[in-house]
């Protein structure tokens, strides 16, 4: 599996497809009243899944890392118990899918890893496959530590769990900006829709307080510079809540 490339599946193509069509509708309501608007941009609204396929394969690398932190432990665990690196593999495979089960991606990678050692391919050559699919650099880094580490008959139990540290480190400091960010993020969702019900409970008290917008053309250019500036407030706020590590 390549793990840079997400492959929606019919049913997520049909969920988020709707929610792109949705918010579409909700737009061109909003800010337009108007039913060719709304087609025209149904196109980008269809077109969402493929925006939104970015965030899944981000959620799907952040959770490959964690599995891939467990499982060089335990193959660390492995290997200081005395097991060649082979054995070491299928061990930690085994390990790791009562771990993780069905759904678990790093055992399947560890099962392969082993099949393709028994095939005469070298471990190294499996990690770097691996980190090349996967795209982690945490994986990456991993195999040019282990590479070097074979080539200078290094201890590879100490170096595997230095390096499961430095993950771990890294993982941590993550989910520590998510928790501090997480209440902002929640306040960012409830400030995107503020202005969809200030217009919808103003439009509702006050029956045509808005009809100018919609039947004039400076209404309608006004209603678009506002959706201008919302649609670059709501790409500031993500922006700003997006702490890379």
């Amino acid at each position: 599996m390549n793990y840079e490339h997400y492959q929606l599946t019919a049913a997520e193509w049909l969920l988020y497809g709707a929610e792109g069509i949705g918010a579409c509708a909700l737009v061109a309501y909003t800010f337009y009243r108007s039913l060719m608007v709304f087609v025209l941009f149904l196109p980008l609204g269809m077109s969402y899944p493929i925006f939104h396929r970015r965030m899944l394969k981000e959620a799907r690398l952040f959770r490959l890392n964690q599995e891939f932190k467990e499982g060089i432990l335990i193959l660390a665990a492995n290997l200081s118990a005395g097991y060649s690196i082979e054995n070491a593999l299928v061990n930690s495979s085994r390990e790791l899918d009562m771990l993780y089960g069905e759904d678990g991606m790093i055992n399947r990678e560890f099962s392969g890893m082993a099949r393709q050692v028994q095939m005469n391919r070298t471990v190294e050559q499996v990690f770097f496959d691996f980190a090349d699919r996967s795209g982690l650099e945490d994986v990456k880094n991993f195999a040019q530590v282990f590479k070097a580490a074979k080539r200078s008959g290094g201890d590879l139990v100490v170096i595997i769990n230095q390096t499961a540290g430095v993950i771990r480190d890294k993982n941590q400091v993550r989910e520590e900006i998510a928790n501090m960010t997480a209440s902002k993020k929640l306040e960012q969702k409830i400030m995107n829709l503020i202005p969809f019900f200030l217009i919808f409970y103003i439009d509702s008290a006050s029956p045509g307080f808005f009809g100018m917008m919609y039947e004039s053309g400076l209404g309608r250019g006004l209603m678009t510079v506002c959706l201008g500036v919302y649609v670059f407030a709501f790409w500031l706020s993500k922006r700003i809540l997006d702490i890379p590590v």
